[in-house]
C-alpha cells in the first residue's frame, strides 16, 4: 500500500490494481467506498483493455476467440511501483503470460497519482510497443465515494446531488443491462442539479456522452459543505453508478474511455463501438482531477 500525503489529505493506493483505496481529510473523514462486499467489493477500480462487460463475455480477433471478464483484467494485476513521494506515485502493467491469454497483445499500462492541495490527478496512459500492429483498447476508472461523506451524518441518499459544468443537455447512452444501446440515446436535462434516488439506476449506471469536452461532476449534498468534485479532462464519457436494488451508501463517477460491448455486438474486437485504436510505438494519454472538500 503507498500512502501520499500533504497538508490536507492522506491518500492510500493499493498496488494491487493500481486502486485508489482511502482519502481522508485532516478530520478522518473518509471520502472513499469502503468495499463492503454486501455492497461492492471493490474501492476504485483501473478498467482495462475493456469498459464494462463483452457479449458472452467473449471477443474474436484474427480468427481466434478469448475470453474475458467484465471491465478487464488490470484491476486483478500487481503494478508494478515505478515513482514514489510523499505527493505522487506512478504504477506500470505490461502484459505477462496471463494476460496474453486473455488479449492478444503487447501493451504498457502506467497509472499516476499526485497530491496537490486538495486535489488528488490522476493520470493514464497506454503505450503500444509494437512495431507494427496496432494496439485496440478500452481504459476507464471506476471511482466509489461515500455517501454520506462524514461518518454518523445525518443527510440520507437522497440529499445528495451532482452538479454539471457546463450546465445543458447531455446526451444518455442507456444500457439494456449489462449491454450499451448507442442507438437509443435519450436527452438529460442537466441544467439544474440532479438529485439521487436508488431507483435512478434501476437499468444500470447513467453514461452521459461528453465527446472529450472537459467535464466537472460535483457531488454534495444539503446538510453540509463537504463534497467532491471530479473533472474529466478528455473522456468521451462519464458513468454515474450506484448497485440496485440494493440500497448501497455510495456512488461512483466514472470516466471511461470506450463502452460495454452494444446490443448488436458483432463479437469482432475490430468492429467493437467506442474502441480506441493506437498506433505502433504511439502512446495515448487520458486524465481526471478529484477535488475534495
Amino acid at each position: 500500500m503507498i500512502e501520499l500525503k500533504n497538508d490536507y489529505l492522506n491518500v492510500l493506493i493499493n498496488e494491487h490494481g493500481a486502486e485508489l483505496t482511502s482519502v481522508k481529510d485532516k478530520d478522518s473523514n473518509e471520502y472513499i467506498w469502503q468495499a463492503d462486499k454486501k455492497f461492492w467489493g471493490r474501492h476504485a477500480p483501473i478498467l482495462f483493455p475493456i469498459v464494462g462487460r463483452l457479449k458472452d463475455n467473449q471477443y474474436t480477433y484474427q480468427n481466434s476467440k478469448y475470453e474475458m471478464t467484465q471491465h478487464g483484467f488490470a484491476r486483478d494485476n500487481d503494478f508494478t511501483v515505478n515513482q514514489e513521494s510523499d505527493t505522487s506515485a506512478t504504477f506500470s502493467l505490461t502484459q505477462n503470460d496471463s494476460t496474453l491469454q486473455k488479449y492478444p497483445f503487447d501493451f504498457g499500462l502506467t497509472v499516476q497519482y499526485e497530491l496537490v492541495d486538495h486535489q488528488l490527478n490522476v493520470t493514464l496512459k497506454v503505450k503500444n510497443p509494437s512495431k507494427d500492429k496496432d494496439l485496440l483498447f478500452s481504459i476507464g476508472a471506476h471511482p466509489g465515494f461515500n455517501v454520506p461523506f462524514i461518518k454518523n451524518d445525518l443527510a440520507s441518499f437522497q440529499d445528495y446531488f451532482l452538479r454539471v459544468a457546463p450546465k445543458g443537455n447531455y446526451q444518455q447512452i442507456p444500457l439494456k443491462p449489462p449491454y450499451s444501446d448507442p442507438n437509443d440515446q435519450k436527452t438529460m436535462d442537466l441544467s439544474k442539479p440532479f438529485y439521487l434516488d436508488h431507483e435512478l439506476f434501476k437499468n444500470d449506471a447513467k453514461v452521459l456522452v461528453l465527446n472529450g469536452k472537459q467535464t466537472t461532476l460535483m457531488l454534495s449534498n444539503t446538510h453540509d459543505d463537504h463534497g467532491v468534485a471530479l473533472t474529466v479532462l478528455n473522456a468521451p464519457f462519464v458513468g454515474i453508478w450506484s448497485p440496485y436494488p440494493k440500497k448501497a451508501p455510495f456512488v461512483c463517477i466514472e470516466p471511461w474511455w470506450g463502452l460495454a460491448d452494444t446490443v448488436g455486438a458483432s463479437g469482432q474486437l475490430t468492429e467493437k463501438f467506442a474502441i480506441n485504436k493506437l498506433a505502433a510505438q504511439k502512446q495515448f494519454k487520458g486524465g481526471f482531477e478529484i477535488s475534495f472538500f
